[in-house]
């Protein structure tokens, strides 16, 4: 008969699990091979922290369950940092965490491990004994895609080594629950609203692209004539229309942030209205009428006042709205026009005028940028680690859709975007994956580079490189603070690439990007890492906002 760690494998390989990110130690060995030998692909890090956050990624782009396996103690804590972005960012994420045995009270490993994991937001769970282990990893399962929040399976080493008896259950999923459709009253008084609206804008969020609305939202646009845009972590869920301002907040535009000002109405679906996405509340302007839809009662109105709160899933909410809207026969043409879209499809960021700041030894971080968004494939996924640099990116190089851009900013942390980007890579292998980076989180990651050159992924590592923690630099230096301790020697992440098996490349200038354009090209190419030393005086303006909650 099989033990309790070799059923668990076969358990959630019935269930569906089709890669499994992970470090391995004594007490994950046995259940990740389960795993393997069942048919799940396993995907070895360099470090637990770089396992979880690609779990993360893999499952925010694939939209199925990330499976990650570590160790107990030591392995389960070096995941704290990912795990807690990822119960921020509500995904469905399962953690296969060995565990100590109940009496081994004086093993080095022994630690309140559910206590750890429900201090940072992630629900523990916990493998019982043989007769109930299915059971318990089908639950653990459910809960985590249910409940959208990283569940952590705790696997205690005596309880896995256990014979798993013949009349144990078989794995059977859980019927998926309907999502919650809004009152009917609350969607005719939503109708109400906008029939009487000039100036209509649709903000979508996080939930919007979680229940897929993003088909449903441009029709309630296309129905009173209303202008989206999209907060950061939603970015892409509105790329194909000629409505499209892109993101709300300190990325917007200069025209994106004109006409968000100008909305009489904003109609916000899974997005959460935070600081981020408002400018500190500067950006809605005082004669807007504010309208949030979310499926959390304790979501509507937390970051701003309202004037009006439903719950509802998003789909489902926006569904409703285009059928009580063409019940009505409510059809407005709101502010669109010929000449406005005009402005929008000529006003990207990629059209303003700047001074470039680049000389002979760096170039300026937007003229890379501009110039990367022509040179790589449009189709694409976008993972960003957090720094200065990250609005350049996010500002600059467009996106497919929003499950092509993964912004693992919920717990601002610095590091998770390289592993994020082997996680979303390992998700969509069939188009190339771009991971931006600072110099300082690229040195936080490094030995991930290994884990994309193992992997053969294909997948630009774009390093913004200051030799400097940016942010702080530039946070202090208008205070006249010495900054010796946030600038460093130069880091040579060509080099460094390619002796752990990538390609490597170095920009101080625009025509350096010859050699970039030349790789993307190629049809069968290995991962570059681009090493862009970037004009270190280039200030991002979005920061300032930024700056103020700190």
């Amino acid at each position: 008969m099989p033990t309790v760690a070799e059923a668990v494998g076969a358990v959630l390989a019935g269930l569906g699990v089709r890669d499994v990110f992970g470090l391995v130690g004594s007490g994950n060995f046995v259940v990740t091979n389960s795993l393997v030998a069942a048919g799940a692909a396993f995907i070895a890090s360099r470090h637990e922290g770089g396992a979880v956050a690609m779990a993360d990624a893999y499952a925010r782009v694939s939209g199925r369950l990330g499976v990650c396996s570590v160790h107990q103690g030591p392995g389960l804590t070096n995941t704290i940092t990912g795990l807690t972005e990822a119960a921020k960012s509500r995904t469905p994420l399962l953690v296969l965490a060995g565990d100590t045995a109940a009496a081994a009270i004086n093993s080095n490993f022994r630690l309140d491990q559910d206590s750890v994991v429900a201090s940072v937001g992630a629900i523990p769970e916990r493998i019982y004994g043989p007769a109930t282990a299915v059971a318990d990893v089908v639950r653990a399962a459910h809960r985590a895609q249910t409940e959208r929040r990283p569940v952590v399976l705790m696997m205690p080493l005596d309880v896995q080594a256990v014979e798993q008896p013949d009349s144990a259950p078989s794995p059977r999923s859980a019927a998926p629950l309907p999502p919650p459709r809004p009152a009917a009253s609350a969607v005719a008084e939503v109708a109400d609203r906008l029939a009487g609206a000039e100036r209509p804008l649709i903000l979508a969020g996080r939930g919007a692209v979680l229940a897929g609305a993003g088909e449903p939202l441009e029709r309630v646009g296309d129905a009173v004539g209303a202008l989206l845009a999209t907060s950061a972590v939603a970015n892409g869920l509105f790329s194909r229309s000629q409505w499209n301002l892109g993101i709300s907040g300190g990325f917007a535009s200069p025209l994106a942030s004109e006409l968000i000002a100008q909305a009489d109405l904003v109609l916000a679906f899974g997005a959460s209205l935070n600081a981020w996405t408002t400018a500190h509340g500067k950006l809605i302007g005082p004669q807007a009428v504010v309208i949030q839809v979310d499926l959390e009662p304790r979501a509507i109105g937390v970051h701003r006042k309202v004037d009006l709160g439903v719950l509802g899933d998003a789909s489902e909410t926006a569904s409703a709205l285009v059928s009580e809207m063409a019940a009505r026969s409510l059809a407005r043409k709101g502010w669109r026009s010929t000449e406005l879209a005009e402005r929008i499809r000529t006003h990207r960021w990629r059209d303003e005028t700047y001074a470039d700041r680049g000389d002979d030894e760096h170039i300026d971080p937007r003229t890379l940028s501009i110039a990367l968004d022509t040179i790589l494939p449009e189709q694409r996924t976008l993972a960003v680690d957090s720094g200065h640099f990250m609005g350049y990116p996010a500002m600059y190089l467009r996106v497919p859709g929003p499950d092509a851009f993964v912004f693992a900013q919920a717990f601002m942390s610095v590091g998770l975007g390289l592993a994020g980007a082997i996680g979303a890579a390992v998700a969509r292998p069939d188009r190339m994956t771009v991971a931006a980076l600072g110099d300082g989180g690229a040195l936080m990651a490094l030995p991930e580079l290994e884990t994309a050159a193992r992997l053969g992924l294909d997948m630009l590592v774009l390093i913004y490189n200051d030799a400097a923690y940016g942010a702080e630099v530039h946070h202090f230096a208008p205070a006249g603070h010495p900054l010796d301790i946030v600038r460093f020697p130069d880091t040579d992440f060509a080099a460094i690439g390619r002796a752990l098996g990538l390609e490597g490349i170095t920009v101080r200038r625009p025509a350096d990007l010859a050699g970039v354009r030349k790789w993307a090209e190629r049809k069968h190419r290995p991962g570059l890492v681009l090493d862009a030393k970037v004009a270190p005086g280039v200030f991002a303006e979005w920061l300032e906002e930024a700056f103020r909650g700190h």
